[in-house]
């Protein structure tokens, strides 16, 4: 399975077996349920729906519960499509733990970056800012931000304040350190996308594959 799903639960530090101190993130990653399966012949692709995180059914439309129904599962909190070549070996109801990942060592983590509200440009771009000393009264001003008559307008792209974070980005090639199959947990080296608690899609950096 070249994707999965999972949930930041935080950040903490382990040691190797060489005693060196590495700064790890903690994913619960599964267990997932299979809610649906397409097909090329049904469909036009191939692929399979994952659902991750039951919610309760006071909280869910009634269009999700009877989707759920359908495979006789719970209301999922997370559902999501991965490419999947070859769906014999997945059944519709069947649950997929963290054992996906035990062969691989590397992989890319997707998520939505932490939401920083309206920003300026030091914060946003890391911009230098102006003078503090010597009477300047522009510190933190983006300076100036177009040309003159030709072509006076602001040039598309344009690096200025704004909406900071609450994107979706993919970091690439993150070690799996430890996989924790009891309590279906990785741990992975360095930080991933997201606050605690957040949603994020796992997938084989070997694959070359990226989830939807």
């Amino acid at each position: 399975m070249n994707s999965f799903l999972g949930k930041k639960i935080g950040m903490t530090q382990i040691y190797s077996e060489d005693g060196k101190l590495i700064p790890v993130t903690l994913v619960l990653a599964g267990p997932c349920s299979v809610m649906q399966i397409k097909t090329v012949e049904n469909d036009g692709y191939s692929a399979i729906q994952l659902g991750f995180d039951d919610r309760k059914k006071k909280s869910t439309t009634k269009s999700e519960i009877g989707h759920a129904s359908k495979c006789s599962l719970e209301p999922k909190r997370f559902i999501r499509e991965i490419k999947h070549e070859s769906s014999a070996d997945v059944k519709i109801g069947q649950s997929i733990t963290v054992d996906v990942f035990q062969d691989v060592k590397v992989i890319n983590v997707i998520g939505i970056t932490k939401g920083k509200g309206y920003a300026g440009v030091m914060k946003r771009w890391n911009f230098k800012g102006g003078l503090n000393t010597h009477g300047s009264t522009r510190h933190r001003p983006p300076g100036s931000i177009s040309s003159n008559t030709d072509p006076a307008r602001v040039i598309r792209g344009k690096k200025m304040a704004g909406r900071l974070g609450g994107e979706r980005v993919t970091i690439k090639n993150i070690d799996v350190v430890k996989i924790d199959l009891k309590r279906n947990l990785l741990f992975l080296r360095g930080a991933v996308p997201g606050h605690k608690g957040s949603y994020l899609i796992l997938d084989n950096a070997k694959s070359g594959k990226v989830g939807k």
